[in-house]
C-alpha cells in the first residue's frame, strides 16, 4: 500500500462496507434450508407466535449466522483475498484496520445471544455452526485448508443445521429422526456444491497453500467428485420417501435428480468454465428437491 493509499483509508468502515463484509447474496441457501426445515414441522394451524418465530429463525440463519461465516471467512482470508478478489471489503481497505476482525466477533455473539431467546435447541444449533464457521477459517484448525474437511463444515451450516433450527424453532422440541436423516442427506450432498464453488479460486488457492479439491484433483476429477457426491444422497433421499410411501413426492425428487444428470454431462465437457453456469442451474435444481422432499414429510402421509 502507498502513502497516498494509507492516508486516503477511512479510519472505521462505513456501512455500506459492512453490509458488502456480510454478503446478503450468501444468506439465501441458509435460509432455504431453515424454510425447509420449518416447512417439514408445519401446519395451517399454526398461531401467531409460530409465524413469529419462523420470521426471527430466518434472521437467525441469514444475516447473523451467515453473516458470521463470511465476516469471519474474510478477515482470514484476507491475504487469498488480495490475489483473488482484491475488490472485497477488506483487501480493498474499505474496512479498514482490525475492523474485519472486531465485526466477525461482534456478530458472533449478537448471533448467541438471538439463538439464545429462540430455544434451547436452537441454540445449541447455533453454538455448533458458529463453532464450525471459525473452526472453517481460523487457525489452528483453518479447516479449509483441505477441501474434504472445510466443505463438510460449509454443507453442514448451510443445509444441515439451518435445516434443524427451522423443524426445532417451530416444534420447540428435537425434530423428528426423518428430518435429522434427510437433514444430512443434503448437507452431503452440499459438498459437492462447494467443491464446484472453490473452482473460482484455484489460482489463489495454488498460490496460498489451500488444498481445496480443485487444487488436488484438478479440474476434471474434482468436478466429477461433485457430481457424485450431490447425485448420491439425492437417491438415497429418493429410496425413503418411496420406503415412506411417499411416491408421488419421490418421483418428483427423481425428475429433478434426472434433469441434474443432463446438466452434468454438460458441465464436465468444461468443468471450471461451467462450474458458475452450473451453480446457478442444477443447483437451484438440487434445492428445489429439499423443499420437495420437506414437503413430504410435513404432508403427514410418512409414517412415525
Amino acid at each position: 500500500m502507498t502513502q497516498q493509499q494509507a492516508i486516503l483509508m477511512p479510519s472505521r468502515p462505513e456501512p455500506g462496507a459492512v453490509l458488502a463484509l456480510l454478503k446478503p447474496i450468501t444468506w439465501f441457501p441458509p435460509m432455504w434450508a431453515f424454510g425447509c426445515g420449518v416447512v417439514s414441522v408445519w401446519d395451517l394451524g399454526r398461531d401467531t407466535e409460530s409465524w413469529w418465530l419462523a420470521a426471527a429463525g430466518i434472521v437467525l440463519a441469514g444475516p447473523l449466522v451467515c453473516g458470521t461465516s463470511q465476516a469471519v471467512n474474510d478477515w482470514f482470508d484476507r491475504h487469498v483475498d488480495a490475489i483473488n478478489e482484491p475488490d472485497r471489503p477488506i483487501p480493498s481497505g474499505r474496512i479498514p484496520n482490525r475492523w474485519g476482525l472486531y465485526i466477525a466477533v461482534t456478530w458472533t455473539v449478537l448471533s448467541l445471544a438471538f439463538a439464545g431467546l429462540l430455544g434451547a435447541w436452537v441454540f445449541a444449533a447455533a453454538v455448533v455452526g458458529m463453532s464450525l464457521a471459525w473452526a472453517y477459517s481460523a487457525p489452528p484448525l483453518r479447516l479449509k485448508q483441505n477441501g474434504w474437511w472445510g466443505n463438510s463444515a460449509v454443507a453442514i451450516c448451510y443445509e444441515g443445521l439451518p435445516w434443524f433450527t427451522g423443524a426445532a424453532i417451530i416444534s420447540g422440541a428435537l425434530p423428528h429422526w426423518h428430518i435429522i436423516v434427510l437433514a444430512l442427506l443434503y448437507s452431503t450432498g452440499a459438498h459437492g456444491i462447494m467443491t464446484l464453488n472453490d473452482f473460482k479460486a484455484i489460482e489463489g488457492d495454488h498460490r496460498t497453500g489451500v488444498r481445496s479439491l480443485p487444487v488436488q484433483l484438478g479440474a476434471a476429477r474434482a468436478a466429477r467428485c461433485a457430481c457424485g457426491m450431490m447425485l448420491l444422497p439425492q437417491l438415497v433421499v429418493i429410496g425413503l420417501l418411496f420406503v415412506w410411501n411417499h411416491s408421488v413426492h419421490a418421483g418428483i425428487v427423481s425428475l429433478i435428480v434426472l434433469i441434474q444428470v443432463f446438466l452434468m454431462r454438460r458441465l464436465m465437457t468444461s468443468p471450471r468454465e461451467l462450474a458458475p453456469w452450473y451453480n446457478a442451474t442444477g443447483v437451484s435444481l438440487f434445492v428445489m428437491g429439499m423443499l420437495v422432499s420437506a414437503l413430504a414429510i410435513q404432508s403427514g402421509i410418512v409414517s412415525s
